[in-house]
């Protein structure tokens, strides 16, 4: 639902990746990984938000979609094309998240604005996502870490620069996403001894 530019984050709790770089997917997964609770009794389910009836903000529903295509059913998704979670019904959403899991680990997923040079960034980061705000919408904060890819330019005309964002661009950032998800869920049954190390180094 177009987050606006993030809050201030301390370091090692915000990454950023151009979507273009190399090893991509390999890199958000470990920066998803990090912030995962290490604890199998705990529930984490991934929020995916936006709306099929806007390019640009379509980036969550595309997500979801991609996940629930793999039969991915390590972490619960909310949030796809067929059944986006949109401005109307974030509320309901997040009540019936909260009521049907016992205090869930939530991820929130959105797309974003930004500044030209920005754009095809994608975002891992501690805390939670605030979804409309780029569209001056007050809807509740969704996540204990979020996602967001910067899909277009903000600062003018923000609901047509939605429409008018590149289809391709939202699709291969959806893939990343998607893909980077999965991956860390099958670390956080594995936990692969390189991981641990790598992550430790980075600690330091």
């Amino acid at each position: 639902m177009l987050s606006g530019q993030l809050f201030q984050q301390n370091k090692n709790e915000s990454f950023r990746f151009h979507m273009n770089q190399s090893l991509v997917t390999n890199e958000i997964a470990k920066k998803i990984y990090r912030f995962l609770p290490k604890t199998e009794t705990r529930e984490i389910v991934v929020v995916c938000i936006g709306t099929d009836r806007s390019t640009g903000d379509s980036l969550g529903p595309i997500v979801g979609t991609k996940l629930s295509e793999r039969h991915f059913n390590d972490f619960s998704i909310f949030g796809t094309l067929q059944n986006p979670v949109h401005a109307k019904n974030l509320a309901d959403t997040m009540t019936k998240i909260n009521s049907s899991f016992d205090n869930p680990f939530i991820i929130g997923i959105d797309a974003c604005l930004g500044r030209s040079s920005s754009v095809g960034y994608i975002t891992i980061a501690k805390g939670p996502v605030k979804p409309g705000t780029a569209v001056n919408k007050q809807l509740p904060a969704v996540g204990e870490m979020h996602i967001t890819g910067i899909v277009n330019v903000n600062g003018f005309m923000e609901m047509m620069v939605l429409q008018n964002t590149r289809l391709s661009l939202v699709m291969d950032m959806a893939e990343i996403i998607s893909r980077s998800i999965a991956r860390s869920a099958r670390w956080l049954k594995t936990k692969p001894q390189w991981l641990q190390s790598s992550l430790q180094k980075e600690m330091v």
